[in-house]
């Protein structure tokens, strides 16, 4: 014990244990104070290492990182980590972490720590963890033609960092509103090493969806979105058919109908930005889904339907805006009483300032000048038949006008 007369701190230079206490005038001792360890820092600098050496890690992972000490092979250490938060006081160089999430991020550092010596703070390795991958499927062709192969690429980030593959055949599900689909591994279709997978033989509307696995713990990332491969030709055992344009209450609308071998059917659509109504249910028997014009040109797509028993239609490519481009010819739905005021219109959903507009009876010009409608103060008998008309050059379908006497 080294004395330090009227010092209340000191210098020291080497490692150990120290402790102070005081000594009053009279000779009296207090007590000895806590221990403070002092040590040496050896010029050495550790190694701080992770496995697997990924770009990204998930959540959901695993991860260890190692503590390697230069020349002190045979000398048993101890081994301090950061971040802070972590138990800091460790008898072996290896710290896994299991299924990680947000709070294993950080800047990892480790030293040595052995008796009253520690080895300086290692390299820092930055560990980010990211939310779970999900993998985006692609498909070529998006149209089948006769003897074509299909192509299916899963794309994915960083795709040669120890990725294996599966690929799935996407099934309707019976129960629509949980998940529209559920997936059956395709043939050869688990842990492939090849980003692409070819499908041979393939006549029907499919589809399909692929995921990706990597790890010792085998870590899966999100299924991907299903993807689908349209086939125009018509099947016996399910098929989609697109009625005539009609008209009712002055508005177009179409109708898309599913038939074929099942008892219960739906429709689909893609892109899915506006689904339509029909297609959250499964319907008995003869399925018909309505699409009226006048709702959105959101309604553009392809359609095609699905079966409880597993069968796709043919698909339909259907741009509403086609329909609805032109004017219409708005005539009452039930046959007009002889003798009453009738008024007929000629609309365009996208009016002129200065139109031109025409009206045709029987395809005879019968009204010619910027009026919309064609009003008869009392109809007659002749004036029953077929009607259409003109805007700006702009022509509408015909309609029929039926009328009927007292």
């Amino acid at each position: 014990m080294t004395e330090y007369e009227g010092k209340k701190a000191i210098n020291v230079s080497q490692s150990g244990v120290y402790s102070c206490r005081g000594r009053s005038d009279t000779g009296r001792l207090t007590y000895k104070s806590d221990y403070a360890i002092i040590k040496d820092t050896l010029p050495i600098t550790a190694i701080l290492t992770i496995q697997p050496n990924w770009t990204q890690i998930y959540m959901g992972e695993t991860f260890t990182v190692i503590c390697e000490i230069p020349g002190g092979e045979g000398t048993y250490w101890s081994y301090d980590w950061r971040p802070e938060r972590f138990t800091t006081y460790y008898t072996t160089n290896e710290r896994t972490f299991y299924n990680v999430g947000w709070e294993d991020n950080g800047n990892y550092q480790c030293r040595g720590n052995k008796g009253l010596s520690l080895t300086e703070w290692s390299n820092v390795i930055p560990v980010t963890i990211s939310f779970k991958l999900h993998p985006v499927l692609t498909v070529s062709p998006s149209w089948l033609s006769p003897g074509a192969s299909v192509t299916l690429s899963c794309e994915i980030e960083y795709p040669s960092e120890g990725w294996s593959y599966y690929w799935y055949k996407a099934i309707p599900n019976m129960d629509i509103k949980e998940e529209p689909y559920k997936y059956e591994l395709l043939p050869d279709g688990s842990e492939t090493a090849q980003t692409l997978y070819i499908i041979t033989g393939q006549t029907h509307t499919a589809a399909y969806v692929c995921r990706a696995q990597r790890g010792r713990n085998y870590y899966y990332t999100y299924y991907s979105k299903p993807k689908f491969v349209w086939s125009a030709d018509l099947y016996s055992a399910a098929s989609l058919t697109v009625g005539p344009v009609e008209q009712r209450l002055g508005f177009d609308f179409v109708r898309l109908t599913c038939t074929g071998n099942s008892t219960w059917w739906r429709v689909r659509k893609f892109p899915e930005n506006s689904v339509p109504y029909c297609s959250d249910v499964w319907n008995l028997g003869e399925s018909v889904c309505t699409l009226y014009t006048v709702i959105s040109y959101s309604d553009d797509g392809v359609y095609w339907c699905e079966s409880m028993s597993k069968q796709f239609s043919n698909a339909v490519n259907i741009t509403l805006q086609d329909f609805y481009s032109g004017p219409l010819m708005v005539i009452p739905d039930d046959p007009v009483k002889k003798g009453t005021f009738v008024s007929l219109s000629c609309n365009l959903r996208i009016k002129k300032i200065f139109p031109f507009v025409a009206f045709y009876h029987n395809n005879k010009l019968i009204q010619n000048d910027s009026r919309e409608e064609l009003n008869f103060l009392a109809v007659s008998k002749s004036d029953e038949g077929s009607y259409k008309c003109q805007y700006s050059g702009k022509e509408s379908p015909s309609r029929w006008m039926s009328v009927k006497c007292e």
